[in-house]
C-alpha cells in the first residue's frame, strides 16, 4: 500500500498492521529530490519480488536517517544487525547464536515489515545466501552468488565480460546463473541450489571457480582479495557464500547519491553496449513490463515447523528472543492445545517495572505490557503495548530472568484465574471479565472480578501496537456464593447483571454522558539547556496564537479559550471541525492562529478577530483575516479519557482521528523529525516564535503548568496586567499615550513599567474605551515611581495584554517594551512571570 506522496505524515494499515509514516516529504536523495514517500512507494511496488529473494533471511540494514547527502557532504549511515528495541511486535525475527552473544535479526517476510524498514530509512537491505529452517536454525544455502567487483581502471563493461565467461562454467556444473547489476559498481551472479551443500562447501566451489577464471583470463579476472592485485581487473568475490557474509538483496535501493537499485537483468542486456546501473524508476517500469526475471534463481519457501505455510507458528517470535540454555523461561517447540480461557497478570521488575497481562487464546497467551498495571477505576485508562505471544506454560512462570537476556529481571504472578469473553476482534478490541484470586492483585484493588476492555489505538513509537486498557463502568455484581472459588468460571446461577440492565447510577460505556471541558495543560519557559536527554522529547513549532480547547459532540463544535470562555461564534469557519473527525466525539487541544502574507502566524492580525462580537463584522473578517486551528493534542475520544496516556500515544491517536481540512484551516502539524538543535534553528529560519518541547512519556495534566512541556522562545514576551495609563503628548494629548503594566508577585502586583511603542491609533482608541469603565481613584499597587505616577490614571487590574521586551533593568522593569496586543482569552490570575 503506497502512501500519498504529498503527505508529511500518514497512518496506514498494511497487511492488517497499523504503521505511522512520518516525514514523508523528507528528501533522502538530494541529487534527485527523491523523498521518503517515493522510497516507500517503490518498496511497495517491488515488494512481492524483493520478499521472494529476502524472506526468511536475517536482514542487516544500512540506514540513512537524514538522507544520503551530497558528494561534498555525505550523510551519516547507521549499520544495524540486531532488531531495534522498539520494532513492532509483529515484525518477524529470528536469532543467530554465537559463542559469547546472540543477535536477533528481523526478516523481510511481508509488505508491512518492508514498509516499516522504509519508514526508518533502511535504504539498503543485506542478506546471506541461506534461510532460517523450520526449527529456527540457519539452513544450508539455497543459492550461490559471485560478486564481480571492478578495481580501479575497470568498470561495468569488464564485469559483464567476466560474467559472460563465468556463465558456461556454471552451466557445465548444472547451475543456471542470473545476473544482477548491483546498483553500486559491479554485477552479482545468482544460481539456485537444492540445499544439500553446506556454506563451507559452496564457498569452496565458488573459490575454485574464481581461481579458474583468474587462471584462464589473468588480464581480466582476479580471485585474491588484496587490493594491490585489482587495478584494471575484476575481483571474482567468492567469499559472500560464507554463512557469516551478506550481499545486498535484489531489488534493494543503494545508499549512493542517486537512488540506484540492485536490479535483476537479462543476459541480452549484459551483452549490449552502454550497460548502466538502473535507478528505482527504471526498475519500476521493468517489473511492470517483465515481472521478476530473477525468480528462477530462488527456491520456494520451506514450510514452518508445524508443517503449515511460512509464518504460521505463533511462537516463532517468542523463541527467537530467548535462549533456552540461558533463561529459566519455558521455550516449547509448539503451541499448546486450544480452547482454554485462563489469564495471568505478572509483575515484571525489568529495566522498568511493568505488568504483563496475558489471555489464553488459540493455544498461546496473547500478551500486553501495561506500564501502570490494570486500571482499578473507570476514569483512568492505562497504556497497554502488545508484545509477542507467549506459550501457555508461561502462565505459571515466576523467577529471575538472567542479566543480558531479553526481559532480564524478576517476575512474579500478580493475579491469575479465568476470564469470560464478550468480544474478541483480532488486532482491534477485546472485552472480557477477569475472575482473579481472593488474595490476588485485582482483589487488593477492591474486587477480584473485573470487566475490562482493551482497545487498539494504532501504532506507537517505532510501530508498536498500542492499546488502551479500560475498566468498564458496568461491572459484574459480586458473587453471593462466597464459598465458591473466585478463580473458577461462573456457573448458571451467576448473579451477573444482564447487558440491558446496568447497575444503578452507572452511565453507558465507553462514552461519557457529557464531555466536560478540560483546562489546558500549560508549559514552562526554558532554554535548550533545560531539556535533559533530548532524545526522550518531541519537538513542535510554537504557534503565535491563542489556546483553544475544542469539544466535538453529535456534530456540534464548541471552542473554549484557556480560561473557559466560549469563543465558538467568534471563529465560525472552524465550526466544521466535526466533519474532519473520524469519531463521534472528542476533546482536542490546539492553537487558533492567523497567517500573514508570508504564511507565518501573526498575533497582530489575530487581534483584529479576537475583539469582534458583531455578527456582520465577524462574517466579513472571515474573508479578510481567516483563522486556522492547529491541533496538537487529544484529551478524549468517543468518551475515552486519554489524559493518562503518554504524549506519543495521544499524538498517534490525534493523527488517526483528524483529517486535515483541504484548505488547511484545520491542521494537525506533525512533530518535527529533528534534533533539539535542528528544531530550534528551523523555527528561527522560518521566523516563528520558537518551539515546544514535550516529553514523550508525559501524561496530560489539565490546568497544571508542567516541566514536561517546555517552550523555547526566540523572542522575550511577557503577559502583563494593565494597572493604569498616562495621557499622550502632542496629537495624543487627549488620548492614551502609554499603558502602565504589572505582573503578579504572590498575592500582590509588581510594577514592571510602561509601554507605548506598538500601540496603533486604533489600539489607543480602543484602550480609552476599555479603560474608562475600569477607572479608580487610587493606584492598585504601591511601587510605581513618582515619574510614572505623576499624571497617571488608575484602573481596576482586570485587563491582560502581552508585550515584547529586550531585557530587565536593575529595578526589574521591562527594557524596550513593545505592545503586542490584548489577551482577552486570559485573566490576571493566568499571568505568570516568565524567567
Amino acid at each position: 500500500m503506497a502512501p500519498p506522496r504529498s503527505a508529511g505524515q500518514q497512518t496506514v494499515t498494511v497487511d492488517g498492521h497499523t504503521l505511522r509514516l512520518s516525514s514523508l516529504d523528507k528528501v533522502l536523495y538530494p541529487a534527485t529530490g527523491t523523498t521518503k514517500a517515493e522510497v516507500l512507494a517503490y518498496y511497495a511496488a517491488v515488494a512481492p519480488h524483493l520478499i521472494r529473494h529476502a524472506a526468511r533471511r536475517p536482514v542487516t540494514r544500512k540506514r540513512w536517517v537524514h538522507g544520503v547527502g551530497t558528494p561534498g557532504h555525505p550523510g551519516e549511515v547507521f549499520f544495524q544487525k540486531n532488531i531495534d528495541d522498539n520494532a513492532p511486535v509483529w515484525v518477524p525475527r529470528n536469532a543467530i547464536r554465537h559463542k559469547d552473544h546472540t543477535n536477533v535479526y528481523p526478516t523481510v517476510d511481508d509488505l508491512a515489515t518492508l514498509t516499516w524498514l522504509g519508514q526508518i530509512s533502511a535504504l539498503e537491505l543485506h542478506v546471506p545466501q541461506w534461510r532460517f529452517a523450520a526449527d529456527g536454525a540457519p539452513a544450508n544455502p539455497d543459492r550461490l552468488v559471485l560478486d564481480l567487483d571492478p578495481g580501479n581502471g575497470a568498470g561495468l563493461a569488464e564485469c559483464a565480460a567476466v560474467a559472460r565467461l563465468a556463465r558456461p562454467i556454471l552451466q557445465g556444473m548444472g547451475l543456471e546463473p542470473f545476473p544482477v547489476t548491483s546498483g553500486s559498481k559491479g554485477i552479482h551472479l545468482y544460481c539456485a541450489l537444492d540445499g544439500r551443500q553446506t556454506s563451507e562447501q559452496v564457498s569452496a566451489v565458488a573459490h575454485e571457480l574464481a581461481r579458474a577464471l583468474e587462471a584462464d583470463h589473468p588480464d581480466l579476472a582476479v580471485s585474491g582479495m588484496r587490493k594491490a592485485l585489482r587495478p584494471g581487473k575484476v575481483l571474482v568475490d567468492w567469499s559472500q557464500n560464507n554463512a557469516n557474509k551478506t550481499t545486498v538483496s535484489p531489488y534493494s535501493l543503494r545508499g549512493l547519491f542517486e537512488p540506484t537499485v540492485a536490479a535483476p537483468r537479462t543476459w541480452e542486456e549484459l551483452g549490449s553496449e552502454g550497460l548502466q546501473h538502473l535507478d528505482y524508476r527504471d526498475v519500476l517500469q521493468r517489473v511492470a513490463d517483465l515481472g521478476d526475471v530473477l525468480a528462477p534463481a530462488t527456491q520456494p519457501l520451506p514450510p514452518d515447523r508445524d508443517g503449515g505455510p511460512a509464518g504460521t507458528d505463533r511462537l516463532s517470535t517468542y523463541r527467537s528472543m530467548r535462549d533456552a540454555s540461558k533463561t529459566p523461561e519455558p521455550v516449547p517447540a509448539a503451541v499448546g492445545p486450544t480452547g482454554g480461557n485462563s489469564f495471568v497478570i505478572q509483575e515484571h521488575h525489568a529495566r522498568r517495572l511493568h505488568y504483563d497481562v496475558r489471555l489464553e487464546r488459540e493455544g498461546v497467551l496473547v500478551s500486553w505490557a501495561v506500564p501502570k498495571g490494570p486500571p482499578l477505576t473507570p476514569d483512568r485508562n492505562h497504556l497497554a503495548v502488545q508484545t509477542e505471544d507467549h506459550p501457555l506454560d508461561y502462565a505459571s512462570f515466576e523467577g529471575s530472568i538472567p542479566k543480558g537476556e531479553y526481559g532480564a529481571g524478576e517476575m512474579s504472578i500478580w493475579d491469575a484465574g479465568t476470564y469470560e469473553l464478550e468480544k474478541w476482534r483480532d488486532g482491534k478490541e477485546v472485552i472480557c471479565t477477569l475472575h482473579g484470586k481472593l488474595d490476588g492483585g485485582l482483589a487488593r484493588g477492591g474486587a477480584a472480578t473485573r470487566r475490562y476492555a482493551l482497545i487498539n489505538t494504532g501504532a506507537g513509537a517505532g510501530g508498536r501496537s498500542n492499546w488502551l486498557m479500560h475498566l468498564m463502568k458496568e461491572q459484574p455484581v459480586p458473587r453471593q456464593d462466597a464459598g465458591a472459588e473466585v478463580g473458577q468460571a461462573p456457573g448458571q446461577d451467576s448473579t451477573e447483571v444482564p447487558e440491558d440492565r446496568p447497575p444503578s447510577g452507572s452511565t453507558p460505556d465507553p462514552a461519557r454522558a457529557d464531555l466536560t471541558p478540560l483546562r489546558p495543560m500549560l508549559a514552562t519557559l526554558g532554554s535548550e539547556n533545560a531539556i535533559p536527554d533530548p532524545e526522550d522529547w518531541a519537538y513542535e513549532m510554537k504557534w503565535d496564537g491563542i489556546r483553544c480547547i475544542a469539544v466535538v459532540r453529535d456534530g456540534t463544535v464548541r471552542l473554549l479559550s484557556r480560561n473557559g470562555a466560549d469563543t465558538t461564534t467568534t471563529y465560525p469557519e472552524l465550526g466544521d471541525l466535526a466533519e474532519h473527525l473520524s469519531a463521534d466525539s472528542a476533546v482536542l487541544d490546539g492553537e487558533i492562529v492567523a497567517l500573514n502574507a508570508r504564511g507565518r502566524p501573526d498575533f497582530g492580525l489575530l487581534q483584529t478577530r479576537m475583539k469582534l462580537t458583531d455578527g456582520a463584522e465577524i462574517e466579513a473578517a472571515q474573508a479578510t483575516t481567516p483563522v486556522r486551528l492547529m491541533l496538537f493534542d487529544l484529551l478524549d475520544l468517543d468518551g475515552h479519557d486519554l489524559t493518562g496516556l503518554e504524549y506519543r500515544q495521544r499524538r498517534e491517536l490525534l493523527g488517526r482521528a483528524v483529517d486535515d481540512a483541504g484548505d488547511g484551516h484545520v491542521q494537525v502539524p506533525p512533530a518535527l523529525d529533528a534534533t533539539l538543535r535542528e528544531a530550534v534553528e528551523a523555527s528561527r529560519r522560518l521566523g516563528l516564535e520558537g518551539i515546544m518541547a514535550k516529553r514523550l512519556a508525559s501524561d496530560y495534566q489539565p490546568g497544571a503548568r508542567s516541566a514536561s512541556w517546555v517552550k523555547i522562545k526566540h523572542l522575550r514576551t511577557q503577559e502583563v496586567v494593565v494597572v493604569g495609563w498616562r495621557p499622550g503628548r502632542g496629537s495624543r494629548a487627549a488620548t492614551v499615550g502609554s499603558l502602565l503594566v504589572a505582573v503578579p508577585d504572590g498575592a500582590d502586583l509588581r510594577y514592571v513599567g510602561r509601554v507605548g511603542s506598538g500601540l496603533t491609533e486604533r489600539d489607543l482608541a480602543e484602550a480609552g474605551t476599555r479603560l474608562k469603565d475600569l477607572a479608580r481613584r487610587t493606584a492598585p499597587l504601591a511601587d510605581v515611581p513618582d515619574a510614572d505616577a505623576s499624571d497617571a490614571h488608575w484602573v481596576r487590574p482586570a485587563l491582560v495584554g502581552e508585550v515584547q521586551y529586550s531585557g530587565h533593568t536593575g529595578a526589574g522593569r521591562l527594557r524596550h517594551a513593545v505592545w503586542r496586543g490584548w489577551r482577552p482569552d486570559k485573566s490576571p490570575s493566568d499571568v505568570v512571570v516568565e524567567p
